[in-house]
């Protein structure tokens, strides 16, 4: 008999850590095309939404904050 695979509560097809994971490589624009299918098929869409707008969301502030900084010097 085969186990289940254990999931985390958050999202049944991958961890949250995994979803910010693809979200930061996927940022960067470095990623393998093995690795972005194997990424797909484990991850919740909607997970990935959210974590992207998240990601922009900090993206965006810390070039405020750093703007800020800078012109206020």
């Amino acid at each position: 008999m085969s186990q289940p695979e254990k999931t985390n509560a958050l999202s049944p097809g991958g961890s949250t850590w995994h979803s910010i994971r693809m979200v930061a490589w996927s940022f960067l624009g470095i990623r393998k095309n093995s690795a972005y299918q194997e990424d797909m098929a484990k991850v919740n869409p909607l997970h990935i939404i959210a974590v992207a707008i998240g990601g922009a969301v900090v993206f965006v502030i810390g070039l405020i904050v750093l703007v800020n900084w800078v012109v206020a010097k």
